[in-house]
């Protein structure tokens, strides 16, 4: 089975800051690079605590999936990395938000607390989306 694979970009979120894709498609899978709260005009962190930056890494993934024609309701799997395993209530409150599935299959989901992440982060989330 020979699929070829597909870069996803968009200036709706933000830029690679290394050498990786925002996200590539293979087949019906979508598999996004893990995104921190950098506001995608002016490349910086958000301000505020781990709510305001677990939304705004929500925000960061959705456009990526808008790139690739899906959105948040096609997230099948997530790997969350948070900077302190006691944000994980908060993050877990705005993830909610956006990932709930309204009586669907929500997706599967790993957590693990990280020594840093790019930028000092608080929280970093990728998906699988299809």
């Amino acid at each position: 089975m020979n699929q070829e694979k597909e870069a996803i970009h968009t200036t709706q979120a933000p830029a690679a800051i290394g050498p990786y894709s925002q996200a590539v498609r293979i087949g019906d899978f979508v598999f996004t690079s893990g995104q921190v709260a950098l506001d995608p005009a002016t490349g910086q962190l958000v301000d505020g605590g781990i709510e305001a930056q677990t939304r705004r890494v929500l925000q960061n993934l959705q456009a990526v999936l808008q790139g690739a024609g899906l959105d948040l309701t096609r997230v099948v799997k997530t790997t969350v990395f948070l900077k302190d395993m006691n944000d994980f209530t908060a993050m877990n409150k705005v993830y909610a938000e956006h990932l709930q599935t309204g009586g669907g299959a929500a997706p599967a989901r790993s957590t693990v607390e990280v020594a840093r992440l790019p930028k000092d982060a608080l929280v970093e989330i990728e998906v699988i989306a299809c």
